[in-house]
């Protein structure tokens, strides 16, 4: 038992929120792409091999941070305890672990087209040098978005085989939200991250940070509402797409408080909720035309 809450420690699969952010991407891209008029067993069987994907994936990832940042995390107040940084679980043990369960991923990815399979290959890059990036710039939140939200061009060439501009977009919203609620999430740590020498976008805003998140969260939802013209969606997408909108702007934003780490967790953690409202209005969007 001990051994396996050591493992549940590394891996964060006792913090739901991290493959959950994975996840929605995945399944809004899948949701855009799908063709509800037909039979839905596809749809189910992809929403399962995404979400195994987004848990294995995110606890590679999770193990590869820990790694490459071990000296830091034991400087930080919230990360010193975590098992690498505490030494309760060596390096090479670590990187065992993080291999097994890219294979396991791997084993996952094949049952999805050659395109897929390609695309998911090409974004590894970008998902494994991602915790390097808080040393050399500002944007390390710029690169985690790039990678967290790659699954919607992967949902969307998982059913269609091809890329189209809808994606595209919608991707390139998606990287905006994950600049805000990673911004708020690094408020928590921003006075250990200064003195030892951390770079991020909380750090960089610090003085307007409402500002900062209102332009990435406009941009999102200007985005959003683009892609929503492109595919012709009924107007029930724009009404309903106020209600994301007000999740940003009144909860997220108006109540923030970057001194309270307690008040910036609480309101990372609502993107759950907020992945789960975007979801809910594209399948609004894509029952209105059927």
């Amino acid at each position: 038992m001990k051994n396996l809450n050591l493992f549940v420690e590394l891996t964060r699969l006792n913090k739901p929120i991290g493959y959950m952010l994975l996840f929605w991407p995945c399944l809004w891209g899948l949701a855009l792409s799908y063709d509800f008029n037909n039979n839905l067993n596809d749809f189910y069987k992809y929403t399962v091999f995404f979400f195994l994907g987004s848990i294995l994936m995110r606890s590679a990832g999770c193990i590869v941070n820990d790694i490459v940042d071990k000296n830091f995390d034991n400087k930080v107040q919230r990360t010193k305890n975590r098992p690498i940084a505490s030494g309760k679980i060596s390096v090479s043990l670590g990187i065992f672990c993080s291999a097994f369960l890219c294979f396991l991923a791997f084993l996952v990815l094949l049952n999805f087209n050659k395109l897929t399979i390609f695309l998911a290959i090409a974004s590894m890059p970008f998902a494994f040098s991602y915790p390097l990036m808080k040393r050399y710039t500002y944007w390390p939140q710029l690169f985690l978005g790039i990678t967290f939200n790659y699954g919607i061009i992967l949902g969307w060439s998982a059913i269609q085989g091809s890329l189209s501009i809808e994606p595209i977009v919608f991707y390139i919203a998606a990287i905006f939200w994950t600049l805000g609620y990673d911004t708020i999430y690094g408020f928590q740590d921003i006075k250990d991250d200064e003195i030892i020498g951390i770079k991020s976008t909380s750090i960089k805003f610090k003085n307007k940070p409402k500002l900062f998140l209102n332009i990435c969260y406009s941009v999102f939802i200007i985005l959003i509402f683009v892609v929503g013209i492109i595919m012709k969606f009924n107007y029930l997408y724009s009404i309903f797409l106020l209600i994301p909108l007000c999740h940003l702007f009144f909860f997220q934003i108006k109540k923030l408080d970057i001194k309270s780490g307690q008040n910036c967790l609480k309101i990372f953690k609502s993107n759950n909720l907020f992945g789960l409202l975007i979801f809910i209005n594209i399948l609004i969007g894509k029952i209105s035309i059927l």
